[in-house]
């Protein structure tokens, strides 16, 4: 019986993918085999003992120690792509609501007092003083062409606008999902000073962080609008804020607000709405209980962070399945082959895979693995963790 801990509500859809006869979920757990989560952090909690796999109901993984999981050979999973859907149209709907002046607007005539004739005129003020303009014709810069940025592009040029996207680590996958007429930007730099609207889907790195400078805002076109539905740091806030003061920016649309932001007439703040729908939690969910299911039950690896991926189909009357992560080093994989060797188990199958400092190993052997063979393992400098399936 496997053990999962979670630490959120976790959607009864993922849930269910894990049968009750072979899983125990709860809130409160002793000694678990997984961790399930959304936005808790991990960074304070003590890792059990037992944990062999995180699963993050989501995209970002700011919340989860990643560099601690690894060092123990704990793979950290998340659901790339299923809240994308969700995120494109609050991103749409940022630009809509921005151009359009429809916040502004709405609170303006949320305050009108007076019989009908006074709403009139206020009514007739309003309309001019809050005109907008159309998305047509309008060039969107979409920097970060994941799941959510290509979503982001393509259904932008729908509307009949230009789109210039970067991303240097757009994936093969990625970029056969991706309209042909969206133009290739060679940096950020070259694409800030042409664009109408600018979008991040990034994650929160060094590299990443106040990705949008003063600097880079100084050289944007005037009465641009910023979006930001990525994570919080991305933006240089204080940058953007002095820009609308200045009508050098025309409005900033963001998912994190702050106390500088939720004051600005021209900022449009959200509470972290991206992936708030109920459709965008059950896809999380559901793909995130299937990975870590699969990793628990056959020590395969999709869509972990920290683990390269690692598929490998069972092999029929087999004896028993070893899953061994290690540092990313030589003659690992050598070691551990004459360690099963000198036990007498001959290897059916295998398959060895690294991402950075991490390498993970899949091997199929005929017979059953005593406990004093896998201890030979653990004890070879720079194995992490050793599982029999």
């Amino acid at each position: 019986m496997y053990k999962i801990l979670t630490l959120n509500n976790i959607s009864v859809s993922g849930l269910e993918r894990l049968p009750r006869d072979q899983y125990e979920v709860a809130s409160e757990i002793q000694h678990p085999d997984a961790i399930l989560l959304r936005s808790f952090k991990m960074h304070d909690l003590e890792i059990p003992a037992t944990l062999k796999a995180v699963g993050r109901a989501g995209a970002g993984v700011n919340n989860i120690p990643i560099e601690k999981m690894s060092q123990r050979g704990i793979p950290v999973f998340n659901a790339p792509g299923a809240n994308a859907n969700a995120v494109k149209e609050l991103v749409l709907a940022g630009m809509l609501l921005a151009s359009r002046n429809i916040c502004q607007a709405w609170n303006y005539t949320d305050k009108l007092v007076g019989d009908d004739a006074a709403l009139s005129k206020q009514v007739e003020a309003g309309k001019k003083k809050y005109a907008g303009f159309e998305l047509p014709g309008r060039t969107l810069g979409v920097v970060g062409l994941g799941a959510i940025g290509i979503r982001v592009a393509n259904v932008a040029l729908s509307l009949g606008m230009k789109v210039i996207g970067y991303d240097p680590q757009i994936t093969v996958k990625g970029a056969w999902q991706l309209a042909a007429d969206v133009e290739q930007a060679h940096s950020v730099d070259d694409m800030v000073s042409r664009c109408d609207f600018i979008t991040f889907h990034v994650p929160l790195v060094d590299a990443t962080r106040n990705m949008l400078s003063a600097e880079r805002v100084a050289v944007m076109k005037k009465g641009a609008v910023v979006l930001n539905f990525a994570r919080d740091g991305i933006v240089d806030e204080e940058a953007v804020c002095k820009a609308l003061d200045a009508e050098k920016l025309y409005a900033y649309v963001t998912d994190f607000p702050s106390g500088s932001l939720i004051t600005h007439e021209r900022v449009i703040a959200l509470p972290h709405l991206g992936a708030s729908t109920a459709e965008a939690e059950d896809n999380c969910a559901t793909m995130v209980a299937e990975q870590i299911k699969d990793f628990l039950e056959n020590g395969n690896i999709v869509n972990a962070v920290n683990f390269p991926e690692v598929v490998m189909p069972r092999t029929n009357n087999i004896g028993s399945r070893l899953a061994i992560a290690n540092s990313n080093v030589p003659n690992m994989v050598g070691q551990i082959s004459t360690a099963l060797a000198e036990a007498g188990l001959n290897i059916v199958d295998m398959l060895n895979k690294s991402k950075a400092d991490i390498a993970y190993t899949l091997a199929d052997v005929e017979a059953e693995v005593a406990d004093v063979v896998v201890e030979r393992i653990k004890a070879i400098d720079g194995v992490l963790s050793v599982r029999v399936l």
